[in-house]
């Protein structure tokens, strides 16, 4: 790893770091339960949103209510943006006259942007109207993140309440994510994003002269939309002059804002963060990474806060930094030792030249391998999805940090709000694990895990995994899965173990070799990603309502401490243990083989 590596990483943890204490802060005064200052400025506005939806501010929901009002919610939001898509042909807002986008797609993409997801099998720049990219997409990254903080939030107080019955009230924090969090630091990463070039504007397309002008082979079709054939049976072709370039706008930074602060990653341009107009600096590159894990770094210091114990929170974070980092430089080294396949070829000294800088095949030579292979990290470190390269090009080792980073549940960071639960619910199996092994009644934060906690959590850990493996095992045998593969063999299977595991842990990257916009894909993937979202956020909220209900029990000699170094090497085991022993046959026959391949062996 090169001095510029190790620079690049350390400034990044510093800066993050240096955001999770202030921040938390100001987060768990947000959603503390007594009037706190840091709400008195938005307070008549929350009054009035509440007033005009009819909201009960005061209601204390029980869990299952709550989950009603989290599901029925997202829903509806689902509906709208399907609605939209299918209908933006008719709506305002459509310079460019796009069509309305096809019903398996237009499922594909709004069940992708209500479970935080943001898979795109479309290219945004020739698909989505400005209307449906704002009123749909947009609006979307806010109330899907804003949902994954209220569910952490109501599990946090279901560990500090006791013999309660309600774990808040959902329409609340719903309204004060978005008011309070989401909204304010949104405003401020599209202003520091606009500065450095990002593109906010309601234009139409604009269409520019190109300095040499060339032609490219169109194919020759006939009537029915068939290529014509020539009398050897082979396609006919003609060339076509080109003259000019399309240039697209559109309002991208405030939805490039959101799509990282809310660990979002739907990209307002096909090439999402790798094209110049959603990132075109080295400045706006760190900010869009910065943004990805800012929220969720500093919920592991709000959750200390708000439980009464800042060490809890540091734990956690601990977990997730040792996971990260050395994932982090796992992954800049595989890809700045270059690509080993090429080392085997007769050109060996011009390929060694060629590559001493490292693979920059897919890369942006403005960021440069370091800084490529740190965003390739904390994306899917993060159930983010944004690339600033492309993921396809990575190196089989390289290719398979981020792949093992989404299997591992997204907890590592996660999600905004939805890592931090799902580390929970492995931070409860390693307590229930750590109390089978000393003979005691696990607990945790001064509540006993029982049987009911531990089957909810068990369900939370595994359902993802079910997906990946089962829903990778349907596409494989499906002769509609393997006809979307563009690298027949090891790579291809790759692209399908990535694209599932990417949908089933709610990422939204992808290798980019795999063809996913066709009714097949739409509707596996569509499936993979409502149930890798739901199920596990309503099962934290029964958890949530079992402790709250619970007493708390006095901490004694046998009490496990869950803010030492030691809780934290055994949060960190499971979640590896869990995740290796479910997926490594799956990566040996993927990333792995490939890697072996190019050593030619």
């Amino acid at each position: 790893m090169t001095a510029n590596g190790w620079l690049q990483l350390g400034l990044y943890l510093l800066v993050l770091l240096a955001c999770v204490k202030p921040l938390g802060a100001y987060m768990a005064q947000v959603f503390a339960d007594a009037p706190t200052r840091v709400r008195r400025f938005g307070a008549p506005i929350e009054r009035l949103i509440y007033r005009l939806a009819g909201v009960r501010a005061d209601e204390d929901m029980p869990w299952k209510r709550y989950a009603l009002a989290m599901l029925a919610f997202n829903l509806l939001g689902l509906l709208v943006v399907y609605l939209l898509q299918r209908m933006q042909a008719w709506l305002p807002l459509n310079p460019q006259g796009f069509g309305a986008v096809a019903p398996d797609s237009a499922m594909n993409t709004a069940i992708s942007f209500a479970t935080n997801t943001n898979w795109q099998g479309y290219a945004g720049e020739s698909t989505m109207s400005y209307l449906t990219q704002m009123l749909g997409l947009a609006v979307q990254n806010f109330l899907s993140a804003a949902t994954g903080i209220a569910v952490l939030i109501a599990l946090i107080r279901g560990f500090v309440r006791k013999t309660a019955q309600g774990i808040g009230n959902f329409w609340v924090d719903l309204t004060r994510s978005t008011l309070y969090v989401l909204l304010p630091l949104s405003l401020l990463i599209a202003l520091l994003l606009s500065s450095q070039g990002v593109v906010q504007s309601f234009k139409g397309y604009a269409d520019v002269p190109l300095l040499q002008p060339t032609t490219q082979v169109e194919a020759v079709k006939d009537a029915d939309g068939n290529v014509r054939k020539d009398a050897a049976g082979n396609d006919v072709t003609r060339e076509i002059p080109v003259t000019a370039q399309t240039l697209p706008f559109g309002p991208a930074a405030s939805q490039i804002a959101i799509k990282h602060l809310g660990t979002n990653g739907g990209g307002f341009f096909n090439a999402n963060s790798a094209h110049p107009y959603e990132n075109p600096t080295p400045f706006s590159n760190f900010l869009e990474m910065l943004a990805i894990l800012l929220i969720p770094a500093a919920l592991c210091y709000t959750f200390g806060a708000m439980v009464g114990d800042r060490r809890q929170g540091w734990a956690l974070l601990a977990t997730m930094l040792v996971i990260f980092v050395p994932l982090a430089i796992g992954c800049t080294m595989a890809e700045q030792a270059g690509n080993p396949a090429l080392s085997g070829l007769p050109v060996d000294q011009h390929a060694a030249a060629l590559q001493a800088g490292g693979n920059m095949e897919g890369k942006e030579t403005r960021f440069g391998i370091a800084a490529t292979s740190l965003f390739v990290t904390v994306t899917t470190a993060a159930s983010c999805g944004a690339v600033n390269a492309m993921h396809d090009s990575l190196t089989p080792l390289g290719g398979l940090v981020p792949i093992w980073l989404m299997q591992l549940g997204e907890v590592i960071f996660g999600g905004v709000g939805s890592g931090l639960y799902g580390l929970l619910a492995f931070a409860v199996v390693a307590v229930f694990i750590a109390g089978l092994m000393v003979g005691r009644t696990p607990e945790y934060l001064g509540k006993k895990i029982e049987a009911y906690e531990m089957k909810m959590a068990s369900l939370v850990v595994l359902i993802p995994c079910a997906l990946v493996v089962v829903g990778t095992a349907v596409a494989v045998l499906a002769p509609q899965g393997v006809a979307g593969i563009a690298n027949p063999g090891i790579h291809g299977f790759s692209e399908i173990l990535y694209a599932l595991s990417s949908a089933s842990n709610n990422n939204g990257s992808a290798f980019g070799g795999l063809s996913a916009n066709t009714p097949f894909y739409n509707v596996l993937l569509g499936i993979c990603m409502f149930m890798a979202r739901f199920p596990l956020a309503i099962g934290m909220l029964a958890i949530a309502g079992s402790l709250a209900a619970k007493k708390q029990v006095p901490v004694s000699a046998g009490t496990l401490p869950t803010h030492t170094p030691l809780f934290v090497v055994l949060l960190a085991c499971t979640v590896i243990v869990i995740g290796a022993l479910t997926f490594l046959p799956a990566l040996a026959l993927g990333p792995i083989a490939e890697q072996l391949t190019t050593l030619g062996h």
